[in-house]
Parts: C-alpha cells; structure tokens; sequence
C-alpha cells in the first residue's frame, strides 16, 4: 500500500440545514451545519499536515446533503476513475458534482456506471496496486461489479467481488487494508468469503468485536495515510489503544457531525492518489 497522496472533500452544502428529517436523508440525527463545516475543514489541515493534497468540491446549497460522503461517488483507478451510480433515490444526481471536480483535477473518467448496476466507491478496497476488493449486496449490486471488473481488466488488474453480510451497507469500515500484508476488519461484518480471501494471501487480520465505539462512533471507518499509519475519528480511546498495541501509527480527528450524518473519515474522504512520490497541495 502506497502513501496517501491526494483526496477529495466536500464543502457541506447549505441543504443540510434544512433537513427536519434526518432518516428520511438517510442520516442517523440532525447535523449541526456550522458544525460539520469546521469539523471539514480540521479535516483538511490534518490531511495537509500528513503531507496529502486536498482537493475541496463545492456543491450547490441545494445539493442532497449525503454529497458529503465522496467515497460512495467514485473510484479511481491508476489511469482513471469510475463513476459511482449510487443506489438509493435520496443520493441521486450526486455522482455530477464528483464529475466536476475529477474532471478539475485532470483525472479522466473511464466509465460511468449505468443502467440496473450500481456502485458506490466505499465498497472497494484496493489491495494492492492490482488488486482490488469489491464488496456487493446492499449499495453495489453484482452487475456494478461486473462494470468495475471490465474497466480493471483493461488495465490488468485483478477485481475479488465478496459477498457483504446482511445489513452491511459498505465494504468500508468492515475492512480497512492497513499495512502491507495487515487489514483491520470489524468481526461480524465480514463473510467466510472475504476471511478467505484475505488469508489465501497471506494477510494479517486484526479483527474487531461491536463495541459501542465500533458501531456507535464508527471508529474503524478510518483512513491509511501510509503503511502502517491510520487516521481515525477522535473519541474512541479502546480501538485507539488496540490500534498502537498492534504497532499502528493513530493521528485522531474529530467528526462527530458527520457521524450524524451517518459516516466519518473513510466515507468523506474520496481518494485521488496514493504513490511514493510526493504531492503539491490544491484547492
């Protein structure tokens, strides 16, 4: 796994002020606009801090308020991206607003993804730099998965569909590749499918019981800066002290709004670029 190198945040828009409803929005409680703007922006200067470009997407104010979670958008890839078509009628429309910004950042989209398939970027996991992990049930149908597989053939790369569990809306957060040949994974997320494709090449797996930080406070929903160092939701002091007895480097940040909102780190940040080289920051 190569460093972090640049990613893409989204400006909170306006409209989320204006939801009375937060279920309906797909949220799990009212969010505090204000708020989730600076938690965005503490964001930003951490990941520039690390050294990692940022990109800042600016939706309309009558955006869906769920455009926060770039993840879900797209997917990219070493010579472009996928554009993500997410599947609940709440999100539609979102997918142009990331469109805009690739194409800002001179990132080429291969291919939208279209028709009855679906896909969304948080549940593809990239392995290494040519193997990618797709997870399918609830957001990603299987057909999705096939339209990811064709455009990563293309390239040579190799695409491992794993069934999700039941009530598992993201392979995100249920498996995060931390290290080379290590992978966090949230215990009863994870299928007998993913298990054994994670040990037939050989990783080490830190697993994860529910925990109300787990869970509640989505605390593996964390982003690899670098092998061997993570970014995590600030607030969760258990799997914060299992992650550096393991030997991980832990920079904390909090988002608590958008944990409202129903995700954190991994789902607001979508991922430009990773290499070993280094980046020049953008806005």
């Amino acid at each position: 796994m190569a460093p972090l190198r640049a990613v893409l945040i989204a400006r909170p828009p306006d409209s989320i002020a204006a939801v009375t409803d937060a279920r309906a929005k797909l949220m799990a409680a009212p969010v505090d606009l204000g708020r989730l703007r600076d938690q965005a922006t503490t964001v930003a200067e951490v990941y520039r801090s690390h050294g990692v470009a940022v990109r800042v997407v600016r939706p309309p104010s009558d955006a869906p308020p769920n455009v926060i979670f770039q993840r879900d958008l797209f997917l990219v890839t070493p010579q472009g991206a996928v554009l993500g078509r997410t599947a609940s009628r709440q999100r539609a429309g979102e997918e142009r607003y990331a469109a805009a910004a690739l194409a800002d950042a001179s990132i080429p989209i291969l291919h939208t993804v279209r028709g009855s398939a679906t896909f969304e970027g948080a549940d593809a996991l990239w392995a290494d730099d040519r193997t990618l992990v797709v997870g399918f049930r609830f957001r990603t149908n299987e057909a999705g998965v096939r339209a990811v597989a064709e455009v990563l053939g293309e390239q040579g790369a190799e695409v491992v569909p794993v069934p999700l569990g039941l009530g598992v809306q993201h392979l995100l957060g249920s498996l995060v590749f931390v290290d080379h040949r290590r992978a966090v994974l949230r215990s009863s997320a994870v299928t007998a499918q993913l298990r054994e494709v994670l040990r037939a090449r050989d990783y080490e797996l830190l697993e994860f019981e529910d925990d109300d930080e787990v869970v509640h406070c989505r605390s593996l929903n964390v982003v690899t800066l670098r092998p061997g160092s993570v970014l995590m939701p600030d607030g969760c002091p258990r799997t914060r002290r299992r992650l550096e007895a393991a030997g991980l480097e832990v920079t904390v940040v909090e988002v608590g709004e958008y944990v409202k909102a129903a995700g954190a780190l991994g789902c607001l940040t979508g991922i430009l670029h990773r290499d070993d080289r280094g980046a020049t920051d953008a806005e």
